[in-house]
């Protein structure tokens, strides 16, 4: 790959496509959505492997629960096997893992697997993967506002100290923004997704369902990204990590 390529810090993609890419090729979307999971572990490594710090992947949304209940069980239950399997190995490869999300109303043994995935690599100081389900952008900023209003209840904060920068620490994590978004299956909108952090990210959305955005797919993106002209305000943004 050109080593000209400019690497962006953080990295998000909204997985999208998985049940159009099934019912092109006659099978269910529960087919997809296992080659849906089984492409996303090659894309976590091959991201990783590129130098990117920070990947976000938007696996399920809050609106993702009006599905029928048997897709929405099937994911759930894809969830735990990903987690056990394939997300726990991250653990030996120093790579962080944080979740976005509310809690409530995701069953018990999601919940189980994503905070023993939690704990184990707390003290990680690699990459951060942070899996984003049962996530949305508008419910983000309201739990954030949330917990500072009951801060300054409770005088820990004073309201004349909040700015972007301690709102941001108020998240569901504190995250660096995003530089880079990528929405695959060619849909062309962010769905409520990491809509603070992803104020100047550059926006890319290749028609490629989920299943088949593989390495080169993802390398052909960082290209693109490379071409831009990224401005803020109109200043040019020179990136000290690329």
């Amino acid at each position: 790959m050109n080593t000209n390529i400019k690497i962006p810090k953080h990295v998000g993609i909204i997985v999208d496509g998985n049940g159009r890419w099934a019912e092109k090729r006659g099978l269910s979307r529960s087919e997809g959505h296992r080659a849906g999971a089984k492409n996303l572990k090659e894309i976590i490594k091959h991201t990783f492997s590129r130098g990117i710090k920070v990947l976000s992947v938007y696996v399920f949304s809050t609106e993702n629960f009006k599905r029928s209940t048997e897709e929405v069980n099937y994911l759930m239950k894809l969830f735990v096997q990903s987690f056990k399997k394939e997300f726990s190995k991250l653990k030996d490869e120093n790579v962080k893992i944080v979740f976005s999300g509310r809690q409530n109303p995701l069953p018990e043994d999601v919940l189980t697997m994503m905070n023993k995935l939690t704990l184990d690599t707390k003290n990680n100081t690699g990459n951060i993967l942070n899996v984003c389900i049962n996530y949305g952008g508008h419910a983000e900023i309201i739990d954030a506002t949330k917990k500072i209003n009951q801060d300054v209840m409770n005088n820990v904060i004073s309201i004349d100290d909040i700015n972007e920068e301690m709102f941001s620490k108020y998240l569901y994590n504190d995250l660096p923004p995003l530089d880079f978004l990528i929405r695959t299956s060619g849909e062309v909108r962010i769905s409520n997704f990491m809509l603070w952090q992803a104020s100047y990210a550059e926006l890319y959305f290749p028609k490629t369902f989920f299943p088949d955005f593989n390495k080169d797919a993802f390398d052909e993106a960082l290209i693109e990204y490379t071409s831009r002209d990224r401005r803020f305000g109109g200043i040019k943004y020179e990136n000290k990590n690329h």
